[in-house]
């Protein structure tokens, strides 16, 4: 539960966004899914509030929902919320009361268009404007709460990976250690996982976003969990790569994936090292671009192919990433993933991920 003193402060910085200038209000429509800034002014932990309307002025929310959830929302519900009991007709009568012929705020980045008309049409309000910048910076900076929570995350996810890491058998598959992987990030305490769990053995690595299959685990082979907790309401994203096989027997490649591995690990490190308050945002991928692009003679060249990573939070993509073109400065409080890889089609690959909390003095790995 969000305390008064938060509630206040999120609605004073959202409706003091740029974007939210000049609004009489915010509405928040969920769908057969709740919108990720519905979770984030609420923090409910409980219910699925589809179709639930969640309209936010500048001194206090109000949330129109069904019999059905009505009395989980008054059980979690911050101190000043008004929770009213409604079905479609009284909802449609009480909030068009509110809305008709005022400018409200949406989230034009969630809503489906064919809410956006049939809230235009319905409920007879003056103009439309999509907010959603004003909350993707609003929830780019992170409370301690919220960098406790992502924190929590990712030590249980690190846990859950070493679990799976002892359980490794030749001849198992990567669905058989995606599955071990989730029963021991549940048994450590994740309400669940933050995004599907990604798991590849040998060749399969070299495919940044391969989902389990039914491929077997060989001797030698690249080992790549790339998974994360979601605690109360937050993610967490971590990426562990490793060999399978007992390093006091021949392992073939041996030193050709470990290269991979180990050159992978030292740009994860001078990226980290580079990361604190107004740098920007390009800066972190192209530390660890250049150290790829020239380890071993250049060998990585072109190997690395995605960005170096993104702001975590609610969402698993929660804001900006750190792509090599970013033209914004970091920010203290802004929680981001790094996480450079090297992939080579044919062979296999590597990626290292940790979760980091950007602070005035440099980067804190949670």
């Amino acid at each position: 539960m969000l305390s008064e003193k938060t509630v206040k402060a999120r609605l004073k910085d959202i409706f003091a966004h740029q974007k939210a200038k000049g609004l009489d209000s915010i509405l928040i429509v969920n769908t057969d899914n709740e919108d990720p800034n519905f979770i984030y002014m609420t923090d409910f932990r409980s219910g699925i509030f589809e179709q639930s309307f969640l309209l936010l002025e500048r001194h206090g929310m109000t949330l129109f929902t069904s019999p059905l959830e009505y009395e989980t929302a008054l059980k979690q519900k911050s101190g000043s919320m008004r929770v009213i009991n409604v079905d479609s007709k009284k909802k449609l009568e009480l909030l068009k009361r509110k809305i008709s012929g005022k400018t409200i705020g949406i989230n034009a980045g969630f809503m489906p268009y064919s809410y956006y008309l049939s809230i235009r049409k319905r409920y007879s309000v003056k103009k439309m404007v999509d907010v959603s910048d004003a909350f993707v910076s609003v929830r780019l900076v992170k409370t301690p709460m919220e960098v406790e929570r992502i924190r929590k995350g990712s030590s249980i996810t690190k846990k859950a990976i070493e679990v799976s890491r002892r359980a490794l058998k030749i001849g198992m598959t990567e669905k058989q250690l995606c599955t071990i992987f989730e029963n021991a990030l549940k048994s450590l305490g994740a309400d669940g996982t933050a995004f599907s769990t990604i798991v590849c053995f040998g060749k399969n690595a070299a495919l940044p976003h391969h989902m389990p299959d039914g491929t077997k685990l060989r001797y030698g082979d690249f080992v790549l969990i790339d998974a994360g907790a979601k605690i109360d309401n937050y993610c967490s994203d971590v990426t562990r790569t490793f060999i399978f096989g007992n390093y006091k027997k021949k392992i073939p490649d041996f030193e050709k994936k470990m290269a991979v591995i180990n050159t992978v690990k030292e740009a994860q490190k001078l990226a980290i090292k580079s990361i604190k308050e107004g740098v920007l945002g390009s800066k972190p991928h192209l530390v660890a671009q250049t150290r790829i692009d020239t380890a071993n003679g250049g060998v990585y060249k072109g190997k690395f192919t995605h960005a170096l990573g993104h702001s975590v939070g609610i969402e698993v993509h929660d804001g900006p990433g750190l792509w090599p073109s970013a033209k914004f400065k970091l920010k203290a409080g802004t929680v981001t993933s790094v996480e450079p890889g090297i992939y080579i089609v044919g062979f296999g690959g590597a990626r290292i991920e940790d979760d980091i909390l950007v602070t005035k003095n440099g980067a804190v790995v949670l």
